[in-house]
């Protein structure tokens, strides 16, 4: 029972059992001061009821900010291990801060499988309550810069920071023998209590994530495919299994810990917006964990639009409608809650997905059609809203593509931002909606250097992707009215045209993309086309050489500008 304080309850109530405990008789209405939370309500008859008592209304968002969106692992510094890292996010934000920045927008930071191949892609995730090793700055890491071995591992790693493509798998292999070295260290002496505090706070998902990681790296296989007594999260085997590789499933712990630590110093420097991923990998920790809830024999996915005149398949995981009602929407909770911590916003990938999904058969032996799954959208939302508000988390819902009529009505109702990316908007940036974070362009979208100097059509051909010429014709032509350009206008100052345009919206949020203000010409992300090196492109100037740009601080002026007038 979703209810707001001030609301009617039920003639059989009895009981309400609150959420930290305590325990009350029933009243006819709720108070207007009635705590939020999910509570539990006993009827009469004696069944009982969940009853989350809900805000309905998202965290304010700041007005009039501006901030940067960065790909972390393509932002490679002089002290980067071939990709971007948490020390990298932090001297960004410290930039970015004075630049005038009120926002840094990254990409998830979600975990991927602990093993090789690495998968580059930052939505195809093993779990979204848990985040990614391969970020850790090894540099911050106690005692790594007192360690001759780790040194000598930090010269040679710091030689990917010049080749073409990042190397995940190299990158991983480096950092986990020198964290494996630091462990050993840290693991011979006494616990500090902070780590003990953390493994405390995050308690037996966290133990049970160490282990699935540590099971994971021994069968190097997906879990569907293990001995039947390891396939539950609930087996006495695994509890045998984790108590004999103690050290392993510490390792993996401790490794949390320290990207908590990075991250939360990351945040202290500039206010962070945390991507979430719409879904989760099949055969990866989240899947495992909630394998009752899950639907089965079928991916998230997109139908044809645009962009992508195939449709896609995004290969993850849903979940079933009734059994994640079924189960309080825990697992909701705890990816919502998880995803807020040390962010001052969150951007929802695909946030149409908490009305309804398009489910794609996962093999082509199952003879069912591509259909849309429909979810109770006002439960949902009515999650969003109070784990914003308990987070002090503004929501931003990436309601792109095929957008179903009521969506954005109901977003706004409930005072989640809408995203509004110029390359799909008719309308000029100045008629934009106020209650918004306007973008140029997205992750799986040109950029303006691509488009302005075609070089994205270029990167499709050679892909063999199907192109759909009027829409990049139309995109085109936007990118001209945004900047009034001609031909032989130069790219930075088409850039800096563009950003100045986009400025003027009533949005309360404008995002710049590192990948324009750096003149990329190569996108993130080519959905449809898996023989790219899609996630794995660096950005073409470092954090260094970004620093000294003139092109950035122009932009950020103009930004400055434009917000506060």
């Amino acid at each position: 029972m979703f209810v707001r304080p001030g609301a009617t309850l039920p003639a059989a109530a009895r009981w309400i059992h609150l959420e930290h405990g305590s325990e009350m008789a029933a009243m006819t209405r709720l108070p207007f001061d009635f705590p939020h939370g999910y509570h539990r309500l006993t009827l009469r008859n004696g069944s009982v009821r969940l009853l989350v008592v809900s805000p309905g209304r998202c965290h304010r968002p700041p007005e009039r900010a501006w901030g940067w969106a960065v790909q972390l692992y393509a932002l490679r510094s002089r002290e980067s291990w071939g990709m971007g890292d948490l020390g990298d996010l932090r001297r960004l934000a410290t930039w970015s801060r004075r630049l005038g920045a009120g926002m840094l927008i990254v990409n998830p930071l979600h975990a991927a499988r602990s093993h090789a191949p690495q998968e580059p892609s930052p939505y195809c995730v093993s779990s979204r309550l848990f985040r990614n090793p391969l970020y850790l700055n090894i540099d911050a890491v106690p005692g790594a810069r007192d360690d001759s071995t780790a040194n000598e591992v930090a010269f040679e790693a710091r030689q990917l920071n010049t080749t073409a493509r990042i190397d995940r798998d190299r990158i991983a292999a480096m950092k986990t023998g020198v964290l494996e070295r630091l462990w050993d260290r840290f693991s011979g002496g006494d616990e500090p209590r902070a780590f003990s505090a953390f493994k405390s706070e995050q308690g037996s998902t966290l133990q049970l994530y160490a282990t699935f990681c540590t099971l994971s790296e021994w069968q190097r296989k997906p879990w569907p495919s293990w001995p039947a007594r390891f396939r539950s999260p609930h087996s006495p085997a695994l509890q045998h299994f984790a108590r004999e590789r103690r050290l392993r499933v510490g390792f993996h712990c401790w490794l949390q810990w320290l990207l908590e630590l990075q991250l939360e110093a990351a945040a202290r420097e500039a206010p962070l917006v945390n991507d979430l991923a719409v879904g989760f990998a099949p055969d990866g920790f989240d899947a495992w964990l909630w394998q009752d809830t899950i639907a089965p024999g079928v991916h998230i996915g997109a139908p044809p639009d645009e962009f992508s005149m195939s449709g896609q398949d995004w290969g993850l995981a849903a979940f079933d409608p009734a059994r994640l009602r079924q189960a309080g929407y825990v697992p909701l909770i705890e990816t919502l809650r998880r995803a807020m911590r040390h962010s001052a916003g969150i951007r929802v990938d695909h946030v149409m997905g908490m009305f309804r999904l398009w489910l794609v058969p996962a093999t082509q032996r199952h003879e069912r059609r591509a259909r849309y799954v429909r979810y109770r959208a006002s439960d949902l939302l009515d999650v969003l809203a109070l784990e914003s508000t308990r987070a002090r988390c503004y929501v931003v819902g990436e309601d792109l593509g095929t957008v179903e009529k009521g969506v954005r009505v109901e977003m706004r109702r409930r005072g989640a931002m809408s995203y509004r990316v110029a390359w799909f908007e008719s309308e000029p940036p100045r008629r934009y909606p106020k209650v918004a974070l306007a973008a140029m362009s997205t992750h799986d979208l040109p950029t303006v250097a691509g488009v302005w100097t075609g070089d994205d059509i270029r990167d499709q051909e050679a892909r063999g992707r199907d192109i759909n010429r009027a829409g990049e014709a139309r995109t085109r032509a936007r990118l001209r009215r945004l900047t009034g350009g001609a031909e032989h206008t130069p790219l930075d100052e088409v850039v800096a045209r563009a950003y100045s345009t986009l400025a003027t919206s009533p949005c309360a949020l404008v995002a710049a993309s590192l990948d324009d203000v750096t003149l990329a010409r190569r996108r993130p992300n080519m959905p449809g086309a898996p023989d790219r090196d899609n996630w794995a492109i660096p950005l073409p100037r470092t954090l260094e050489q970004l620093r000294r740009d003139p092109l950035p601080r122009r932009v950020a002026t103009i930004l400055n500008r434009q917000r506060s007038s």
